[in-house]
């Protein structure tokens, strides 16, 4: 059954952004049906009793390319689910939001864009978050916020490329030793994470481990809910992956 949830960033980015279609979004290959508006999921399969909310000292910043916020396969959406301090931007390539701006002005944080090492220079990498810095004679430990690029990886590449606002800050490059288990949409390469699943390594690297655990669950419910529309199946809440979701709300 639906609950009722204040929209968060990327909902609020989806609604912006369908205000400015002059024809409606159908999407494709996925389940038909009337959909939630809290989960995007078909009202048979809504996934909105088991939103696990988990607040962190870490934030995460979205930057989408212009269609994923109306993909119901998007992960990012889960993000800002599990993650109060989400924010979530759309990407263009000659205008630059002024709220983003300010957020990676803001004092309190520590930036990381988030992206593979091996296609910047070496200086400007780093595997670990950056220790306290000192400020005057006391140590400041500003909190981490990992600036995730939400896209395919054609497009990831090109706002790497093209955002020269993100070239002042470190870039965290994630080695992840698992494969992707990431079932929605294809990739080349299995070891291409989905957005969610990058966001669960950034905060298990930033001490945050149950966000991180909550994080990959709740990947998981989702993906089994999706497809089991898709494919006409009933939902099973006695499975394994929806009791590792409900043992960690507990």
């Amino acid at each position: 059954m639906s609950q009722t949830f204040p929209p968060h960033a990327v909902s609020r980015l989806r609604s912006a952004r369908l205000e400015r279609s002059t024809r409606p979004f159908l999407a494709r290959g996925g389940p038909s049906g009337e959909r939630c508006a809290g989960c995007r999921l078909i009202l048979s399969h809504c996934l909105c009793d088991l939103r696990s909310v988990v607040p962190t000292q870490a934030g995460v910043c979205l930057l989408m390319a212009e269609h994923e916020t109306l993909k119901p396969s998007n992960t990012g959406w889960l993000i800002a689910d599990v993650i109060p301090q989400t924010w979530a931007f759309g990407w263009a390539r000659t205008t630059v939001e002024p709220a983003l701006l300010a957020l990676l002005a803001d004092p309190q944080w520590q930036p990381y864009v988030v992206f593979p090492g091996e296609f910047v220079p070496p200086e400007r990498v780093v595997s670990q978050l950056l220790p306290s810095q000192l400020v005057g004679e006391s140590p400041v430990e500003k909190k981490p916020l990992f600036i995730l690029l939400d896209a395919t990886w054609p497009e990831a590449r090109k706002i790497f490329k093209k955002s020269p606002y993100l070239n002042a800050f470190p870039v965290l490059s994630l080695a992840p030793e698992q494969l992707s288990r990431y079932r929605l949409r294809r990739s080349r390469r299995d070891d291409h994470l989905c957005t969610s699943e990058v966001a669960a390594l950034c905060l298990a690297l930033a001490g945050e481990t149950l966000a991180a655990q909550t994080m990959e669950a709740y990947l998981d419910v989702f993906t089994e809910h999706y497809l089991s529309a898709k494919q006409q199946r009933k939902i099973d809440r006695e499975d394994e992956v929806h009791q590792r979701l409900l043992a960690l709300r507990a």
